[in-house]
């Protein structure tokens, strides 16, 4: 249900006028879904020419780099994940190659994934994701069975080695596989299987259907990346993404993956298919997301890892949806009066969202929600297109840091 005259992203377009002369024909009764793109001024620029030079951007350009940097992992933590993610490939490489007497599993290969991988880690989260694709059945008890291997085969390794105290190895379990770690780094090993095993999966003997199914599309996610996002202004816009979805409540649904696809979307996606520079991107994301890009009846953005025509922003719940676009309406204005250190971070401010603020004389309302709950569906009526979709929303989209 939406307020009247609080709808996001415009009207309905008229879906429910009918045809001159076949009015209430019953073809007409059934409702047909035609997702619709937001208005994007890069896109549009052809028709809307500038009247003004463009104005000079150079201090929100600087404000964004300088933010990614703090945001970047330091040389110390890099060279520590580095090290021990090294270690970790060695051991189960080793094992794949020649496992000897292990049979309790067996591994077909080992790929690295996550930020990571794709050179989008955080500083103060130094954890690197591996996915171990075995050839046997996930059981329960295989994780166990080889963190154990892997505990031992690292300590033999390390034996002629002088380990210091914060380097020390330790070995924990949980859902997804295992996890080695010191003091200064941590590495997650997530348990996979073969495709063409995931049918023969057992709800009370083997891992989790779809747990197993978020590692290997981690897999294809970071294969999509390194061949699609490897410019090094997606990795920067990418950084700022996840931290402000860390900082404003409206944007936590925005997980890694939809952090990656929308950084991509709003530097590559242009007439001239060139490199957006990044305040222009970084502009161009509030932009989106304001006009609903993440909204019911938006195109959105399409899963390029999935099979069919999966958006994305369809794993967040309505209430969600609306937060975010919220969210996005009154940060686009503050940014647009000058308010771009609240946004960053400069100034520790997460409450910009949701106050009113003042910005040269120019006074910013938060905006308020749009989506109410339904009330409970009496018999014989129809859903509203506009806000229920009839999708399935996929609870396990990737959320590897």
């Amino acid at each position: 249900m939406v307020r009247p005259g609080m709808m996001r992203s415009g009207g309905r377009g008229g879906m429910g006028m009918g045809m001159r002369g076949v009015r209430g024909a019953p073809f007409l009764n059934k409702k047909t879904f035609l997702p619709r793109h937001p208005f994007d001024l890069t896109l549009a620029e052809m028709a809307f020419p500038r009247v003004q030079a463009a104005q000079d951007d150079a201090v929100l350009t600087n404000a964004l780099v300088k933010r990614s940097q703090d945001l970047t992992p330091a040389a110390s933590e890099q060279t520590a994940i580095s090290n021990l993610v090294a270690k970790v490939q060695s051991v189960l490489d080793n094992i794949v190659l020649a496992p000897g007497d292990f049979t309790k599993c067996q591994l077909e290969e080992v790929r690295q994934v996550g930020s990571y991988k794709k050179g989008t880690m955080m500083a103060g989260n130094n954890v690197a994701d591996i996915v171990i694709i075995l050839k046997s059945l996930p059981t329960k008890d295989s994780a166990e069975v080889l963190g154990k291997k892997v505990e031992e085969d690292l300590e033999k390794s390390m034996k002629t080695e002088v380990v210091p105290k914060a380097e020390a190895l330790s070995l924990a379990y949980s859902e997804k596989g295992f996890e080695i770690s010191n003091s200064l780094a941590k590495v997650r090993c997530l348990i996979a299987t073969l495709p063409q095993n995931m049918r023969k999966l057992e709800t009370d003997k083997h891992l989790e259907f779809k747990i197993i199914q978020s590692h290997l599309a981690a897999i294809r996610h970071t294969r999509w990346f390194e061949e699609n996002a490897h410019h090094s202004t997606i990795k920067v816009l990418i950084r700022i993404l996840k931290d402000l979805s860390r900082r404003f409540d409206g944007f936590k649904p925005l997980n890694p993956w939809i952090c990656d696809l929308l950084a991509h979307s709003a530097i590559m996606n242009n007439p001239s298919r060139q490199a957006l520079p990044v305040n222009v991107a970084f502009r161009r994301v509030f932009q989106l997301l304001a006009s609903g890009l993440f909204v019911p009846g938006s195109a959105g953005i399409t899963d390029p890892c999935e099979v069919g025509h999966f958006r994305v922003h369809t794993s967040m719940t309505l209430v969600q949806q609306d937060e975010c676009c919220m969210t996005a309406q009154t940060l686009v204005r503050v940014l647009a009066h000058g308010g771009y250190k609240n946004i960053l971070g400069f100034v520790e401010n997460s409450t910009v969202a949701k106050e009113m603020s003042v910005w040269d004389g120019v006074v910013v309302s938060p905006m308020e929600p749009a989506y109410e709950k339904p009330s409970e569906k009496k018999e014989g009526e129809e859903d509203d297109m506009e806000c229920v979709e009839g999708e399935t929303i996929d609870e396990t989209v990737e959320q590897l840091e």
